[in-house]
Order: structure tokens, then sequence, then C-alpha cells
């Protein structure tokens, strides 16, 4: 009686091991990986000057395109012709759409031009290449993850100034023509929140909260900061930035743009040869991947409770 016991016992501790073996696997969630980040970022810089109408952001274009098809994404440009101080220039924002089960959108958005210059090799490590390369690698992750809104990535072209900054008449020529765009076609009520990211892989990280910026959508990403730990990279300090959000903010979009400018201009590097690879990190790159990720759950449920 023992023994046969035993065998049942046996036999019935193979039959459960083998059914958990064969039971389906939930699938791992993808997390930010700023080293990952900090290669697009690199592969940017390696390029050289990418001015709008350049070689060198075409050649960005290609790369930040084959990054995103290789995912599975689709790419879609949106191309305009851009009336600037030195004459008509093409440009092409590019966009990536994350359907969710409503249609309407939370768009991440940043630039991946770099400031023209006659003088100066400026390569734009942390002023172009690091929001482009968080946006790649924020698709990488979000791609598979349910999430109620759509969102939409759109990596602008031409937000530097081509002679001097006017953010009416010279800058921010992509994220302008987007929001004339999408009011022509009737489609900015179903924008319901937009994040800007710009200048945000200074190893030196310093990020202060913006005027134009709607309240509560920084409030929610400067809390997910402080409750990941980063209390000090998103600082509680006010100022006032023009940057391609504005066009948004007027348009009534609640906008938020996160981005550190007076620091990185306080440290010498914005505009200046010295924006190469010494002046970001990898680890920048991971802190506002990590926040974002964080945040935009209760960005969604928000904006789910305010019925928008």
């Amino acid at each position: 009686m023992v023994r046969g016991l035993l065998v049942a016992v046996g036999v019935l501790a193979t039959t459960v091991c083998a059914s958990a073996s064969q039971a389906p696997q939930a699938p791992v969630k993808a997390t930010f990986d700023g080293a990952r980040a900090f290669e697009h970022l690199k592969a940017q810089v390696a390029i050289g000057p990418r001015p709008a109408g350049s070689t060198g952001i075409r050649q960005t274009r290609a790369y930040l395109t084959r990054q995103l098809t290789a995912m599975g994404l689709t790419v879609e440009e949106q191309p305009f012709v851009a009336t600037t101080p030195i004459g008509p220039v093409e440009m092409v924002n590019l966009v990536t759409v994350l359907p969710g089960r409503r249609p309407e959108r939370i768009l991440l958005t940043g630039h991946y031009d770099t400031k023209l210059y006659k003088d100066i090799v400026f390569l734009g490590a942390s002023d172009g290449a690091s929001s482009a390369a968080l946006l790649v690698e924020l698709a990488r992750v979000l791609k598979d993850q349910p999430r109620e809104f759509t969102y939409e990535f759109v990596w602008f072209d031409g937000e530097e100034a081509i002679v001097e900054w006017d953010i009416d008449t010279d800058s921010t020529y992509g994220s302008r023509y987007y929001v004339q765009a999408a009011q022509k076609a009737g489609a900015l009520a179903r924008i319901k929140a937009m994040i800007l990211v710009d200048m945000i892989g200074h190893r030196d990280l310093q990020i202060e909260r913006d005027s134009h910026s709607a309240v509560w959508l920084t409030d929610i990403i400067w809390s997910t900061a402080r409750r990941l730990g980063h209390g000090n990279i998103f600082r509680d300090v006010l100022t006032t930035i023009e940057d391609d959000h504005v066009h948004f903010v007027r348009a009534g979009i609640p906008s938020v743009d996160i981005i550190d400018l007076n620091h990185f201009i306080a440290r010498g590097h914005w505009h200046t040869v010295s924006d190469d690879l010494n002046a970001v990190s990898a680890q920048s790159l991971q802190i506002v991947g990590d926040v974002l990720v964080a945040a935009l759950p209760d960005i969604e449920q928000y904006l789910g409770a305010q019925g928008l």
C-alpha cells in the first residue's frame, strides 16, 4: 500500500510539473534601457551636424526610420517646405502611432535636428540627439504594452532657429506645421495631452518646471520623479521656456516640456562645440525614460477621470 501510494504521488507530481511547464507564460514587461537609448544617441552624433534640410538630417531620418521599422512599427513622413530667413527649406516630421483602446491620443514628442552653424562643428549630443534617441527607446518599451489611449510619437524637424530664434517666424517649424495641419484636418480635438522632451541627455541633468506647461501634467510627472527617487533631477523651480510645446499650448492642448535648458547654458554646453558625447550620459536618459514610463498610466487615469 505504501509503495503504491508513493508511485501514485510520483505520477501526480510529474503530471503537475508537465502541466506547469506547458502553461502559457505571461509576457515579460519591457523596461526602459538607457544604454540602448544611448546607442541611438551616439549613432546620430556619429553622423555629424544635422541641421534642417541637410544631408546629415536626411541620414538621421533614415536611421530613425530603420530602427522603428525593425521593431515592426510603421513610420509616416510629414513633409513640408518651411519659409526661413535663408529661403525655403524642405523639412520632414516623422510619426509613429501605437493604437490604444481609444482613438484619443497622447503625443510623445521631441526634435531631431541640430542648430545650423557655419563656423563650428556642432554635434548636438543633448540638443537634438537625446530627445530623438529617447523616443525610439520609449517606442520599443511601450509598443507591446496595453494602453487606454493611443500613443503618437512625433520627431519634429526644424526646432532650431535658422538664423535668430523667434517662436513665430524662425524656429519650431515642425511643431508649427504639425499643429496647423491638424487644425486644417479637424484632428486637434483627439489630442488630449502632449509631452515634449528636449535636451535631456546632460550628464549633470537639472530639469525645471516650465510656466507654459499644464500644471496637472507637470504635477503628475514631477510627483512620479520624486516617487522614483529623482526629485533632485526634476526640480521644483519655475522657469519659462519657448519650445515646440508652445504651439500646442496655444491650440488649447495640455502640454509639458521636459527640458534641461538653464543648467545646460550655465555649464557652457548650449549651442557650443562642447555639446558632445562628453556632456551626456546613458544614466540621464535612463532617469527620464523611467519617469515617463511610470507616469503614463497616471496621465491616462487623470484624462479618463476628467472625461477627456
